[in-house]
């Protein structure tokens, strides 16, 4: 698997499993864990999580799922990349460690390894980055980051940041159906270092019915939702966390970071689905 590097030092891969509406259905459970299960078997090794899925039911999945990996031997915990995310009304200069540790506890980790502001709050940012440097500090992130911050947000952080380890990555909805971010935040990004994790990178699914996309990814002997997902993971400095429970899907998925797209194929996705050619709000799920 391809990984990104990291601005703070390390690497993430560049797929991984998103666990979004997991955790919501006690009825769901067994099924769900399963899942992530299956997904550490394949070798996915990013999974990415939050507070605030299934209010830490998602949490709570995916530590059984991981605890079940390790105790079979199936995995090393170093070769896991967790992330979680806290909730901004949680992400006060004393908040955010109290919302780690609850985290933590769900998913029976000593560590996260990348923890990310979810969205932009009322909590100054000031206090939310002096609360997660503290966090690496102590070990109990790796690192930290954030979600659904656009350009002017990115900037407005990096004037904060201060001495300690800077911010590393930030999480956005990017597709081939919402290519907003790629007009400047992307560019920001790149020119910084700083990965960006696309979810939904399927549009929730809704690519993988889309014809024109469908004819194309017939040509290449490949699913239309694959062809969405390769093309995201194709763009530099891009993660994609696609949400999967199927066992099919967890295998189209993975097929999908091994498929090279040439330049032929990505100007024909660009005339289906354009780079935007101005600004755009971001947008969010």
């Amino acid at each position: 698997m391809r990984t990104l590097s990291l601005p703070t030092g390390g690497e993430m891969p560049v797929l991984g499993l998103g666990t979004w509406r997991m955790g919501e259905d006690v009825t769901r459970h067994a099924t769900e864990v399963a899942a992530v299960r299956e997904a550490i078997g394949l070798g996915y090794r990013l999974i990415d999580t939050a507070e605030m899925y299934g209010e830490g039911g998602a949490e709570t999945v995916v530590g059984q799922a991981v605890a079940d990996a390790l105790r079979a031997g199936d995995v090393r915990r170093d070769e896991l990349f967790i992330v979680s995310k806290v909730y901004p009304h949680n992400a006060s200069r004393r908040g955010t460690g109290q919302a780690c540790e609850r985290s933590l506890a769900r998913l029976g980790l000593d560590r996260i390894d990348l923890y990310l502001l979810h969205w932009r709050g009322n909590h100054p940012l000031a206090h939310t980055v002096e609360a997660l440097h503290e966090l690496v500090a102590a070990g109990r992130i790796g690192h930290w980051g954030v979600s659904n911050f656009d350009t002017d947000d990115m900037e407005e952080l990096a004037q904060v940041v201060g001495s300690g380890p800077a911010c590393a990555a930030n999480q956005v909805y990017l597709s081939l159906g919402e290519r907003g971010p790629e007009f400047d935040l992307l560019p920001w990004q790149r020119e910084r270092g700083v990965p960006l994790m696309a979810y939904s990178p399927i549009d929730q699914g809704a690519l993988a019915g889309d014809e024109a996309l469908g004819r194309l990814a017939a040509e290449l002997g490949v699913s239309a939702a694959q062809l969405a997902l390769a093309a995201v993971m194709a763009r530099d400095g891009v993660a994609a966390i696609p949400k999967a429970v199927r066992s099919a899907h967890l295998k189209e998925n993975w097929a999908a970071a091994q498929l090279q797209l040439d330049a032929a194929t990505l100007s024909a996705l660009d005339h289906i689905y354009p780079v935007p050619k101005r600004k755009t709000p971001l947008a969010m799920i």
